[in-house]
């Protein structure tokens, strides 16, 4: 590494975030601005190892002490050149990535670790500034054509990747704008949509074609397309949320968090909000959570998606529960470094105002006589390992009732819809009800499918890999062989 004791001379450093009452006023990104010379020396922090495990932590197996060291040294251009190597979005996961390649830093062990999710984002966005992202556009094409089925992070890596590999693609989207979650589940204070619409517009130049409004089985007949195209690469994402089916559930004030999340995003772009993002008309009408006391039920990212979003609201109070027990605040012996650390985390939205408790079971929705919602019945919960499986016990006289009239349901998803695409092809799917593939491949030769759709519900890092995979294992099959990266074989084009 150009600066071998980079990680003894500059402790870690990432830009502050605006002040809380500024920006709970608005949808703009949440961070102050930061130095290429501060980042330069966040580059510098990146150790010669010898053996970088922040590889193993990351599904795309970005190249990171290379690139970190491009940028102290301030080649901006022989850092892009490695980073898109791997990476055909790093302005997304430089932004909404919880950085598994940070947890399995080395210098991480016993010390921050390198900040390599922003340094990132940084390589992007001066690659933009210095006009280094460019279109791809094939000197020959391959005849073949591809239809993609989706259009989140999967659906657009596999695009991407198959574009460039010389053949016809159209991207399909059932919604009225590309994205997928990206789109109408992340909120702007996270990803602004610009950010999404920047690299479209470096996509449609590459020769990559957008169809929107487009319902692959309900209003295109998927045996037609699947005449019309060599292949087919489904990449609908994980749609079926989790419910709560208990008393109560029917009370008007009990809502899935994506359609209270995807609704703001829309008032934020200016469109109206009449329909959802698969296209339906919202059944529930306009959510707000201005001057209600608001529950959020679900512990993780989307949920905390929903506490930012409903202080800027204007929500009387907000409070998030969690069935699992408060995780620790460092790691504990059975969750050695390099894994993944089952560790608190506490995010912007809940440095913004929120109340939150673990351990809790939702028993009863309570409502008026109105039908309207005005609390949820929950008991505390004990967790104890019995032979070798989490369990929990109901703890005796713990009942209680907390006060709320709108209620989010931000308990993940389950799987891709089974209907229209999946029925009209007749794909069959596994234990889980994603799926069924063999190297990205149904039992349909002409289908392919990626991300969430075939491996469930997981983070927008491992759906740009399983695009990238999926799409060297089309152009294998339209082909006989592939020249696109593959994660495994380590192909570094650059230098």
């Amino acid at each position: 590494m150009g600066k071998p004791t980079g990680f003894k001379e500059f402790t870690r450093e990432l830009p502050a975030y605006r002040d809380p009452k500024q920006r709970l006023g608005d949808y703009k990104d949440l961070y102050v601005e930061f130095s290429d010379e501060k980042t330069q020396k966040q580059g510098a922090r990146c150790m010669d190892c010898g053996v970088p495990f922040c590889h193993f932590g990351c599904p795309l197996g970005n190249i990171i002490p290379e690139f970190n060291d491009a940028v102290y040294q301030g080649d901006w251009k022989l850092a892009i050149d490695i980073l898109s190597s791997t990476n055909n979005f790093p302005e997304f996961t430089g932004r909404i990535c919880p950085a598994p390649c940070e947890a399995s830093c080395v210098l991480g062990i016993n010390q921050p670790p390198v900040a390599i999710e922003h340094i990132e984002k940084s390589i992007i966005e001066k690659a933009y500034e210095l006009g280094y992202v460019k279109p791809f556009i094939p000197k020959e094409r391959t005849g073949k054509k591809v239809a993609i089925i989706g259009s989140g992070p999967a659906g657009l890596a596999a695009a991407a990747q198959l574009n460039k590999a010389g053949h016809f693609v159209t991207v399909y989207e059932r919604a009225d704008q590309i994205g997928g979650l990206l789109r109408y589940g992340i909120p702007d204070f996270k990803l602004e949509k610009w950010v999404i619409d920047r690299r479209l517009e470096v996509m449609k130049s590459e020769g990559i074609e957008f169809k929107l409004n487009s319902n692959i089985g309900v209003n295109i007949d998927a045996k037609e397309m699947e005449a019309q195209f060599d292949a087919l690469v489904l990449t609908g994402g994980s749609t079926v949320p989790r419910d709560l089916p208990i008393t109560g559930r029917e009370l008007k004030g009990v809502f899935p968090a994506m359609e209270f999340l995807s609704q703001q995003n829309k008032r934020v772009a200016d469109i109206k909000v009449e329909v959802d993002h698969t296209g339906k008309p919202y059944q529930n009408g306009s959510l707000s959570a201005k001057g209600k006391n608001v529950l959020v039920i679900g512990g993780g990212d989307t949920g905390s998606d929903c506490v930012g979003t409903s202080n800027r609201h204007g929500a009387k109070s907000v409070t998030q529960i969690e069935l699992l027990g408060k995780p620790p605040v460092g790691r504990d012996e059975n969750n050695p470094w390099p894994l993944w650390p089952m560790i608190l985390r506490t995010s912007s939205s809940h440095e913004e105002g929120v109340e939150r408790q673990w351990s809790l079971l939702s028993k009863a929705f309570i409502g008026n006589e109105k039908g309207e919602l005005t609390g949820l019945k929950v008991v505390e919960i004990e967790w104890k390992t019995v032979d070798g499986k989490p369990q929990f016990v109901e703890m005796p006289e713990t009942e209680h009732i907390i006060p709320c009239e709108l209620a989010l349901l931000a308990m993940g998803f389950l799987f891709p819809d089974k209907t229209g695409i999946m029925d009209q092809l007749k794909i069959e799917q596994d234990e889980r009800g994603n799926i069924k593939t063999t190297n990205y491949q149904t039992a349909n030769a002409k289908v392919f499918s990626a991300g969430d759709m075939r491996r469930g519900q997981s983070l927008v890092v491992w759906a740009i890999s399983e695009g990238r995979e999926a799409a060297r294992a089309v152009d294998i099959y339209l082909m006989g062989t592939s020249n696109l990266e593959a994660k495994d074989e380590g192909i570094l084009a650059v230098h």
